[in-house]
Order: C-alpha cells, then sequence, then structure tokens
C-alpha cells in the first residue's frame, strides 16, 4: 500500500502521542522471560518485530519461520542451542537469509552447540540441535552487531558455568549491550565489563520481578525530526525516563543542534523547537546509534544542511542496504550524497523543495526505518511512501500517531 503525503505549509505542531515499548527492551524480556520463571513485563512493544519473537519461543513445530525480524533470529539462535533436546530449523525471509550470522554461530559452536547451515554457509536458515552447555569462555567479534553479543549476553546466566565474553576490536552499538546487562542486573544477576572482557555469573533461579516497559526513543525519533522542520512545534511524549537503557535516548543531545529542547517531566518528555540560526554543517558519529542515521539524514535535508554521519558499517546488513538507499532516495530532491563502508556524506546547496510540486515517490526498500524517517519531509514536499505498511515492524500505529500530530498544525 502506498501512502500519499502532503502537508507542507503547516503552522507549529502541538499534540501528545503515547508511544509503544521499546522493541529492544521487549524483546531481552522475552527471552529473560523464558528462561527464568518468575519475570512479569508490561507495556511489551506492538511491533511485528516482538509479535514475532513472542510466537517463536511458544510456537509446537520444530520449524520457525521469523520472516525479517533480524532480532529474533540472532536471539533465538542462542536461546535454542541451549534448549537441551530440542531439534528446531530456523528460517526467514530472502532478506534474512541475506544477513550474516557466522560471527554468533562459531561463538555458540565453540561452546558445544550444534548449530548447522542449511544452505549458505555463515547465513540463516539454521539446524539447531539444542545441547546442555558447560564450556563458559567465549571469543567473538565486537564490530559486526551488538545483538550477537546480546544473545550471548541474555542466556549466559542460565548456563551452568555462567560466561565470560571476550569481544575483539572496537564495539559497535555499546549501549545496547548495555541494556542487556542492566536488565540481568535488575534481576539480581551478577556481571562485569571490563575493557573488551563480559564476565556473566550463573543463577538457578531469581526473585519474583515485574519490568515496566519504556517506551522506545527510536519511534520518538520521528517526532523530533518533525519539531526540527516546523519551529514553534511543541510535543508531548509520555512514559519517557530521563535515566533510559536505551541508547537512542542520545537523539535528544542530537537534536539541540535543529533547535529542538528535550524537558523531561515526571510523566515523561515534552519537546520544543525554536527558530534559530543553524549551522550549515554538522557531523554526527553514530556508531552507538545507527537506527538515527537516516531520521538525522532526512532532517539535514529538510533543513539543508550539509552533513557527515560516521559509523555506519552496520547498516549495509540491516533490512536493506541502509547507505545506498538513503543515497537514492536523498538525491531525488537534489542532494548530492557520498557513501562508502562506514559513513555517510550530504551536501545540500542545490536541494530545492519549491520545484517538486508533484508527489516524490520514496522507495523504502522493504525497511520500515526508511518509511518513517522519510514521513516528516511531507511537511516540506508532497510525497508517496512507497510500501508505507511496512512501519509496523517496529512501530504498528506510526501513520496514526504521525497524522493526530500533522493535524494539530493544519492551517
Amino acid at each position: 500500500m502506498n501512502r500519499i503525503l502532503t502537508y507542507s505549509h503547516l503552522n507549529p505542531l502541538k499534540g501528545s502521542i503515547r508511544i509503544s515499548g521499546s522493541k529492544s527492551l521487549s524483546n531481552r524480556l522475552l527471552i529473560l522471560q523464558q528462561l527464568f520463571s518468575g519475570i512479569q513485563v508490561h507495556n511489551l512493544s506492538d511491533s511485528d518485530d516482538t509479535r514475532v519473537l513472542q510466537k517463536a519461543l511458544h510456537h509446537p513445530s520444530p520449524h520457525i519461520d521469523v520472516g525479517h525480524a533480524g532480532t529474533a533470529m540472532r536471539f533465538l539462535t542462542a536461546y535454542f542451542a541451549v534448549q537441551k533436546g530440542k531439534t528446531i530449523r530456523l528460517s526467514g525471509s530472502k532478506r534474512m537469509h541475506q544477513r550474516p550470522i557466522k560471527a554468533l554461530v562459531d561463538a555458540l559452536n565453540s561452546l558445544g552447540a550444534d548449530i548447522q547451515y542449511i544452505e549458505k554457509e555463515g547465513f540463516p536458515p539454521l539446524l539447531i540441535h539444542g545441547k546442555k552447555i558447560s564450556e563458559y569462555e567465549v571469543r567473538l567479534p565486537a564490530r559486526n552487531s551488538s545483538q550477537y553479543v546480546s544473545a550471548l549476553i541474555l542466556i549466559a546466566p542460565s548456563l551452568p558455568n555462567g560466561l565470560v565474553i571476550h569481544l575483539e576490536g572496537a564495539i559497535t552499538s555499546k549501549p545496547y549491550i548495555d541494556m542487556s546487562l542492566s536488565l540481568l542486573d535488575e534481576m539480581g544477576v551478577e556481571s562485569t565489563f571490563n575493557k573488551n572482557i563480559i564476565s556473566i555469573f550463573p543463577v538457578k533461579k531469581i526473585q519474583p520481578k515485574t519490568f515496566q516497559v519504556e517506551p522506545d526513543w527510536s519511534s520518538a525519533s520521528y517526532f523530533y525530526s518533525l519539531a526540527a522542520l516546523i519551529p514553534g512545534t511543541k510535543i508531548t511524549l509520555p512514559g519517557f525516563q530521563k535515566h533510559s537503557l536505551q541508547g537512542d535516548k542520545k537523539v535528544a543531545n542530537y537534536y539541540e543542534k535543529f533547535g529542538v529542547s528535550t524537558e523531561f517531566t515526571p510523566t515523561g518528555i515534552r519537546i520544543e523547537s525554536q527558530q534559530k540560526s543553524l549551522s550549515k554543517q554538522i557531523l554526527f558519529d553514530l556508531q552507538d546509534t545507527p537506527d538515527l542515521a537516516q531520521t538525522l539524514a532526512v532532517t539535514c535535508l529538510g533543513l539543508q544542511i550539509n552533513v557527515a554521519l560516521t559509523g555506519l558499517h552496520t547498516l549495509k546488513i540491516k533490512e536493506t542496504d541502509r547507505l545506498q538507499a538513503l543515497k537514492n532516495e536523498l538525491e531525488k530532491w537534489g542532494a548530492e550524497v557520498i557513501i562508502d563502508g562506514d559513513s555517510l556524506q550530504m551536501y545540500t546547496e542545490k536541494v530545492s523543495f519549491d520545484k517538486h510540486n508533484d508527489p516524490i515517490t520514496v522507495n523504502t526498500y522493504k525497511d520500515h526505518r526508511m518509511a518513517m524517517a522519510f514521513a516528516p519531509l511531507s511537511c516540506k514536499s508532497p510525497l508517496i511512501i512507497e510500501n508505507s505498511t511496512v512501519v509496523s515492524k517496529s512501530y504498528k500505529k506510526f501513520w496514526e500517531d504521525f497524522e493526530t500530530i500533522l493535524k494539530t498544525g493544519t492551517p
């Protein structure tokens, strides 16, 4: 389904929306809930990814298809590897079978797991024979994906001897690793993280614990983008916390450069934008927050700011090659975009919104973040978002919330 967006010439926006629970927190807690009795979880994400994981954990069939859900693929690989006596065929979409998983499989097999590739070496689908794992020390490249590290962290306290993880090389998306360890800490699991070595001690049972999942900061980023593009905007987002476990909370800091302030209240946050003179060139290092790259790039396009984004090496193995996808779509407005394996540079001197009377079609490449990141640009230029329902992968109510906010600015 395509969606036509024509919201140019809006007045400042003023509204409130309640965003669903964090997908990252929800998915981690679902795995921990299966490994340890006594865990209760409230405000789970309503995203497709979380529902896929939840269904897979209770699936009676030995064949589980996770579709496009990359987190589910990685977390379930580790989870089923330690389910003694259970054999699972774990598969996904065509794109999922192109996304590497070798580093995680090698790490698990080195611990004594029995995981085999069904088709291409290093990629799903996988055949997993669950075993009891007593080895307790493993090495893992840290640059590829923090989800590999988190997959091991989540199963570690259930192993008879715990787990020591030696991370090799520079660490990607460290806040997501910290998030996993913080959840263990809240459960009473002892762990340490010194330099590149994570040590997690075993536990047989935990005290009952109830988790209230905070709303998703990466989902909030699209409303920060709207605020940046429409000065005078004031949006209230309930449930967000000043001391969040989510790395994408940094969106609040990033958007200060665009004149958007964040006020933490007892019930959530209020974001407000002001008309101000902005720098014409900005640099963001997104090593810890690569999921914000598309949103920041589109915001800079809308404000006609030259930008350099670095720390993006994981974007090539996401739902699509996000670097190439961004280049393709940003250039439709006249931007000059240069990409390599780790960065994106955009020059906006030739960007023009006035000459585009007909809607420009944005190809989403079956990537939820492409659809949501470009949506705020509709306040500058009419758009057609192809395959707009793809947003349900992470934010099921996105279009409902987006249009609720935009209607407050309709002249």
